[in-house]
């Protein structure tokens, strides 16, 4: 699979880009969640070959792109930061999609943007899951007690499979030669602003939350979300309301997936993603089941 990698540079930020295929492919963004990597969506990217060119980015203050001295890490400018990154690559419309933190960005970007869009996928985000689900308590859980840094692989492993326990080793494997790098006394530090995308996550500006509903209305292109059937973050009844909300949207359940749909079962996922991109063929309040 050819690949390609740069750097963009948007307000003054560099952004690193991963694409994925054909130039001259069909192209899809995609954008991964608050603690993920452009690297995320490889698997994704091989089922969609050879029709697609798959586009990633690690979002500001991960990966390979820079840190935002200035902590900006809100929604709003995401959307900008994906709009620059469309531009410069002179992408004029391209299908959409995002996971949590991601999905939240493409949802707002699709809405703003509705000529830009061809078809939007949704992982695990919408309406009330960033407010009031069990998830979000997880979520600040977890970047409350998560560690600085980890003396050896082995210690980052088995804090991975506590994380993660639902996933494969392999996927949490991958996770974290993305999210670590090795420090000069032989440890390992994180490869994402930590400090400050978790304390904008803890203690967020309000004003600068959005209201997910209003742009989940406003979506004119045709939208699926993908929701992980044992998910603790997207409920059903928030799905449902989005399904309310918009014509536009259906829903589909993946069984045994939760809030990390692409890892806990990726071939589901890969192929949903393949025959919604290709043919649109989905159905609201569809089951995925595991044969």
């Amino acid at each position: 699979m050819e690949r390609r990698d740069f750097t963009v540079t948007v307000a003054g930020l560099g952004l690193h880009v991963t694409e994925w295929g054909a130039r001259e492919a069909r192209p899809v963004v995609m954008l991964h969640g608050i603690r993920g990597f452009a690297e995320t969506f490889v698997g994704v990217a091989e089922a969609l070959q050879p029709e697609f060119r798959v586009i990633a980015f690690d979002q500001r203050g991960r990966g390979d792109s820079d840190w935002d001295p200035e902590r900006n890490y809100y929604t709003d400018t995401y959307v900008n930061d994906l709009l620059a990154v469309v531009d410069t690559l002179g992408i004029d419309r391209f299908d959409l999609l995002g996971h949590s933190m991601g999905g939240i960005n493409a949802i707002v970007f699709a809405s703003l943007h509705p000529d830009r869009v061809e078809r939007l996928i949704i992982e695990d985000a919408g309406p009330g899951a960033f407010e009031h689900s069990p998830g979000v308590a997880r979520i600040r859980r977890e970047m409350v007690e998560t560690p600085v840094r980890f003396d050896d692989w082995s210690a980052a492993s088995e804090f991975m499979r506590g994380l993660r326990p639902s996933v494969t080793e392999e996927a949490r494997q991958q996770r974290l030669r993305s999210m670590l790098k090795a420090l000069p006394d032989g440890g390992y530090t994180w490869r994402y602003d930590h400090a400050g995308i978790a304390a904008i996550r803890l203690e967020p500006d309000g004003a600068r939350v959005p209201d997910l509903r209003p742009h989940v209305a406003a979506l004119r292109c045709d939208t699926l979300v993908l929701r992980g059937a044992q998910t603790d973050y997207l409920q059903a009844e928030m799905a449902q309301d989005m399904c309310r909300l918009n014509p536009k949207v259906v829903t589909t359940d993946i069984a045994g997936a939760g809030h990390y749909v692409h890892d806990d079962q990726p071939v589901l996922f890969n192929q949903t993603v393949r025959d919604f991109l290709l043919s649109g063929a989905a159905k609201t309040d569809t089951k995925v089941t595991t044969s």
